[in-house]
Protein backbone atom coordinates (compact mmCIF):
# COMPACT_ATOMS: atom_id res chain seq x y z
CA UNK A 1 0.00 0.00 0.00
CA UNK A 2 1.15 3.23 -0.78
CA UNK A 3 -0.91 5.23 1.98
CA UNK A 4 -2.41 3.53 4.84
CA UNK A 5 -5.14 4.61 7.71
CA UNK A 6 -4.58 3.79 11.11
CA UNK A 7 -6.90 4.61 14.08
CA UNK A 8 -6.06 5.32 17.86
CA UNK A 9 -7.85 7.70 20.88
CA UNK A 10 -9.93 8.47 17.84
CA UNK A 11 -7.72 10.22 15.64
CA UNK A 12 -7.03 8.42 12.15
CA UNK A 13 -3.49 8.85 10.76
CA UNK A 14 -3.29 8.56 7.11
CA UNK A 15 -0.01 7.79 6.31
CA UNK A 16 2.04 8.27 3.06
CA UNK A 17 4.29 5.53 2.63
CA UNK A 18 6.37 5.19 -0.74
CA UNK A 19 9.97 5.28 -0.09
CA UNK A 20 12.39 7.35 -0.81
CA UNK A 21 10.17 10.34 -0.92
CA UNK A 22 6.37 9.60 -1.14
CA UNK A 23 6.51 10.87 -4.44
CA UNK A 24 2.75 11.29 -5.43
CA UNK A 25 1.81 9.01 -8.67
CA UNK A 26 -1.73 8.29 -9.85
CA UNK A 27 -2.16 5.06 -7.56
CA UNK A 28 -1.20 6.86 -4.50
CA UNK A 29 -3.56 10.20 -5.36
CA UNK A 30 -6.05 7.66 -5.65
CA UNK A 31 -5.38 6.02 -2.59
CA UNK A 32 -5.44 9.12 -0.46
CA UNK A 33 -8.98 9.51 -2.15
CA UNK A 34 -9.51 5.83 -0.96
CA UNK A 35 -8.69 6.72 2.80
CA UNK A 36 -9.87 10.05 3.05
CA UNK A 37 -13.38 8.46 1.97
CA UNK A 38 -12.89 6.37 4.80
CA UNK A 39 -11.88 8.56 7.43
CA UNK A 40 -15.22 10.78 6.29
CA UNK A 41 -17.49 7.68 6.80
CA UNK A 42 -15.90 5.94 10.32
CA UNK A 43 -17.76 6.93 13.23
CA UNK A 44 -14.35 6.08 15.25
CA UNK A 45 -12.24 8.75 13.47
CA UNK A 46 -13.06 11.58 14.81
CA UNK A 47 -10.02 13.79 13.80
CA UNK A 48 -7.21 13.18 11.38
CA UNK A 49 -3.44 13.29 11.04
CA UNK A 50 -1.99 13.45 7.33
CA UNK A 51 1.42 12.32 7.96
CA UNK A 52 4.55 11.07 5.75
CA UNK A 53 7.15 9.57 7.77
CA UNK A 54 10.07 11.09 10.22
CA UNK A 55 12.09 12.28 7.24
CA UNK A 56 9.66 13.84 5.03
CA UNK A 57 6.17 14.39 4.07
CA UNK A 58 5.67 14.24 0.40
CA UNK A 59 8.60 15.35 -2.28
CA UNK A 60 5.88 16.04 -4.81
CA UNK A 61 4.65 14.42 -8.28
CA UNK A 62 6.28 11.33 -9.64
CA UNK A 63 7.87 13.00 -12.48
CA UNK A 64 8.77 9.95 -14.31
CA UNK A 65 5.38 9.26 -14.43
CA UNK A 66 3.85 12.62 -15.65
CA UNK A 67 6.74 12.51 -18.35
CA UNK A 68 5.29 10.18 -20.10
CA UNK A 69 1.62 11.83 -20.14
CA UNK A 70 0.56 13.36 -23.34
CA UNK A 71 -2.07 16.37 -23.21
CA UNK A 72 -5.02 14.08 -23.53
CA UNK A 73 -3.91 11.90 -21.39
CA UNK A 74 -3.63 14.97 -18.89
CA UNK A 75 -7.18 16.56 -19.82
CA UNK A 76 -8.27 13.18 -18.33
CA UNK A 77 -6.26 12.35 -15.58
CA UNK A 78 -5.96 16.66 -14.72
CA UNK A 79 -9.90 16.05 -12.64
CA UNK A 80 -9.28 13.19 -10.82
CA UNK A 81 -6.07 14.51 -9.72
CA UNK A 82 -8.18 17.31 -8.42
CA UNK A 83 -10.67 15.34 -7.12
CA UNK A 84 -8.21 13.17 -4.90
CA UNK A 85 -7.00 15.98 -2.80
CA UNK A 86 -10.48 17.91 -2.40
CA UNK A 87 -11.65 15.00 -1.41
CA UNK A 88 -9.17 15.42 1.46
CA UNK A 89 -10.19 19.12 2.13
CA UNK A 90 -13.91 18.02 2.51
CA UNK A 91 -13.16 15.50 5.27
CA UNK A 92 -16.14 16.75 7.55
CA UNK A 93 -13.45 16.46 10.75
CA UNK A 94 -10.40 18.44 11.96
CA UNK A 95 -7.34 17.33 9.78
CA UNK A 96 -3.96 18.21 10.91
CA UNK A 97 -1.04 17.72 8.39
CA UNK A 98 2.39 16.74 10.29
CA UNK A 99 5.05 17.90 7.54
CA UNK A 100 8.47 16.83 8.36
CA UNK A 101 11.39 17.50 5.58
CA UNK A 102 10.06 18.55 1.85
CA UNK A 103 6.70 19.34 1.10
CA UNK A 104 6.92 20.44 -2.53
CA UNK A 105 4.58 20.67 -5.18
CA UNK A 106 1.64 17.94 -4.67
CA UNK A 107 3.52 17.47 -1.38
CA UNK A 108 2.60 21.30 -0.46
CA UNK A 109 -0.99 20.97 -1.94
CA UNK A 110 -1.21 18.00 0.52
CA UNK A 111 -0.40 20.04 3.14
CA UNK A 112 -3.05 23.02 2.16
CA UNK A 113 -6.06 20.46 2.76
CA UNK A 114 -5.48 20.15 6.12
CA UNK A 115 -7.19 22.83 8.20
CA UNK A 116 -3.67 23.02 10.38
CA UNK A 117 0.23 23.00 9.60
CA UNK A 118 2.57 21.39 11.86
CA UNK A 119 6.21 21.60 10.54
CA UNK A 120 9.37 19.83 11.87
CA UNK A 121 12.16 22.75 11.97
CA UNK A 122 13.82 20.88 9.13
CA UNK A 123 10.62 21.37 7.02
CA UNK A 124 10.75 22.71 3.39
CA UNK A 125 7.92 23.72 1.11
CA UNK A 126 7.01 24.95 -1.68
CA UNK A 127 5.13 25.05 -5.24
CA UNK A 128 8.17 24.04 -7.90
CA UNK A 129 6.17 23.27 -10.84
CA UNK A 130 6.81 26.43 -12.36
CA UNK A 131 10.80 24.92 -12.99
CA UNK A 132 8.87 22.45 -15.17
CA UNK A 133 7.08 24.91 -17.21
CA UNK A 134 4.10 23.72 -15.32
CA UNK A 135 2.00 25.69 -12.90
CA UNK A 136 0.48 23.57 -9.78
CA UNK A 137 -2.20 21.46 -10.28
CA UNK A 138 -3.86 19.83 -7.48
CA UNK A 139 -5.13 23.42 -6.01
CA UNK A 140 -2.23 24.89 -5.22
CA UNK A 141 -2.79 28.21 -7.36
CA UNK A 142 -6.54 28.31 -5.16
CA UNK A 143 -5.73 27.26 -1.89
CA UNK A 144 -2.23 29.16 -1.27
CA UNK A 145 -3.65 32.10 -2.44
CA UNK A 146 -6.51 31.92 -0.34
CA UNK A 147 -4.46 30.72 2.47
CA UNK A 148 -1.55 33.48 2.10
CA UNK A 149 -2.84 35.74 0.05
CA UNK A 150 -2.55 36.10 -3.42
CA UNK A 151 0.56 38.30 -3.71
CA UNK A 152 2.63 35.97 -1.28
CA UNK A 153 1.11 32.73 -3.39
CA UNK A 154 2.35 34.42 -6.85
CA UNK A 155 6.02 34.91 -5.11
CA UNK A 156 6.13 31.29 -4.17
CA UNK A 157 4.32 30.26 -7.27
CA UNK A 158 5.92 32.25 -9.78
CA UNK A 159 9.61 31.27 -8.46
CA UNK A 160 9.44 28.20 -7.68
CA UNK A 161 11.51 28.64 -4.42
CA UNK A 162 11.50 26.76 -1.66
CA UNK A 163 10.60 28.48 1.91
CA UNK A 164 12.40 26.06 5.08
CA UNK A 165 10.23 26.39 8.22
CA UNK A 166 10.51 29.63 9.78
CA UNK A 167 9.73 31.34 6.62
CA UNK A 168 6.79 29.57 6.77
CA UNK A 169 5.75 30.38 8.90
CA UNK A 170 6.14 34.01 8.95
CA UNK A 171 4.03 33.31 5.17
CA UNK A 172 1.23 31.79 7.34
CA UNK A 173 1.99 28.84 5.06
CA UNK A 174 2.16 26.65 8.31
CA UNK A 175 0.68 27.27 11.58
CA UNK A 176 3.66 26.16 14.35
CA UNK A 177 6.99 24.97 13.96
CA UNK A 178 8.60 22.34 16.48
CA UNK A 179 11.51 20.02 16.52
CA UNK A 180 11.37 17.61 13.96
CA UNK A 181 11.30 14.42 16.01
CA UNK A 182 8.08 16.16 17.93
CA UNK A 183 5.82 16.63 14.75
CA UNK A 184 4.28 13.81 14.75
CA UNK A 185 3.43 13.46 18.11
CA UNK A 186 1.89 17.33 18.62
CA UNK A 187 0.09 17.07 15.75
CA UNK A 188 -1.64 13.69 17.12
CA UNK A 189 -2.13 15.39 20.49
CA UNK A 190 -3.58 18.28 18.87
CA UNK A 191 -6.05 16.40 17.11
CA UNK A 192 -7.02 13.75 19.89
CA UNK A 193 -8.03 16.74 21.98
CA UNK A 194 -10.37 18.00 18.89
CA UNK A 195 -11.43 14.29 19.04
CA UNK A 196 -13.23 14.47 22.20
CA UNK A 197 -15.00 17.00 20.94
CA UNK A 198 -18.71 17.61 20.03
CA UNK A 199 -18.45 16.08 16.26
CA UNK A 200 -21.13 18.11 14.82
CA UNK A 201 -20.23 21.47 16.07
CA UNK A 202 -16.52 20.57 14.70
CA UNK A 203 -18.35 19.69 11.22
CA UNK A 204 -20.66 22.43 11.24
CA UNK A 205 -17.86 25.16 11.83
CA UNK A 206 -15.45 23.22 9.18
CA UNK A 207 -18.33 23.85 6.57
CA UNK A 208 -19.20 27.18 8.07
CA UNK A 209 -15.82 28.50 7.65
CA UNK A 210 -14.28 26.72 4.38
CA UNK A 211 -17.94 27.18 2.60
CA UNK A 212 -18.34 30.85 3.32
CA UNK A 213 -14.90 31.88 1.97
CA UNK A 214 -16.01 30.60 -1.34
CA UNK A 215 -18.96 33.24 -1.04
CA UNK A 216 -20.19 36.60 -0.17
CA UNK A 217 -20.82 37.34 3.22
CA UNK A 218 -24.40 37.42 2.94
CA UNK A 219 -24.16 33.99 1.81
CA UNK A 220 -21.72 32.77 4.45
CA UNK A 221 -23.88 34.55 7.22
CA UNK A 222 -26.87 32.37 6.10
CA UNK A 223 -24.98 28.84 5.77
CA UNK A 224 -23.63 29.60 9.80
CA UNK A 225 -27.26 30.57 10.87
CA UNK A 226 -28.36 27.04 9.15
CA UNK A 227 -26.16 25.37 10.92
CA UNK A 228 -26.23 27.25 14.18
CA UNK A 229 -29.75 26.93 14.43
CA UNK A 230 -29.26 22.85 13.36
CA UNK A 231 -27.23 22.45 16.17
CA UNK A 232 -30.21 22.70 19.20
CA UNK A 233 -31.08 19.88 17.72
CA UNK A 234 -28.10 17.66 19.02
CA UNK A 235 -27.68 15.96 21.99
CA UNK A 236 -24.02 17.59 22.33
CA UNK A 237 -25.63 20.60 22.65
CA UNK A 238 -28.05 20.08 25.71
CA UNK A 239 -25.14 18.51 27.19
CA UNK A 240 -22.74 21.21 26.33
CA UNK A 241 -25.11 23.83 27.78
CA UNK A 242 -26.41 21.48 30.61
CA UNK A 243 -22.52 21.29 32.10
CA UNK A 244 -21.76 25.22 31.89
CA UNK A 245 -24.71 26.16 34.06
CA UNK A 246 -24.23 23.27 36.13
CA UNK A 247 -20.13 22.67 36.35
CA UNK A 248 -19.13 25.84 34.28
CA UNK A 249 -16.94 26.07 31.72
CA UNK A 250 -15.07 23.71 29.40
CA UNK A 251 -16.69 20.12 31.46
CA UNK A 252 -18.71 18.88 28.99
CA UNK A 253 -18.16 14.85 27.96
CA UNK A 254 -19.74 14.71 24.26
CA UNK A 255 -20.78 11.56 23.01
Amino acid sequence: MTATLEVAEGVGTIRLDRPPMNALDSATQDRLKELAEEATARTDVRAVVLYGGEKVFAAGADIKEMQNMDHTAMVLRSRELQECFTAVARIPKPVVAAVTGYALGGGCELALCADFRIAGDNAKLGQPEILLGLIPGAGGTQRLARLIGPSKAKDLIFTGRMVKAEEALTLGLVDRVVPAAEVYEQAHTWAARLAQGPALALRAAKESIDSGLETDIDTGLAVERTWFAGLFATEDRERGMRSFVEEGPGKAKFV
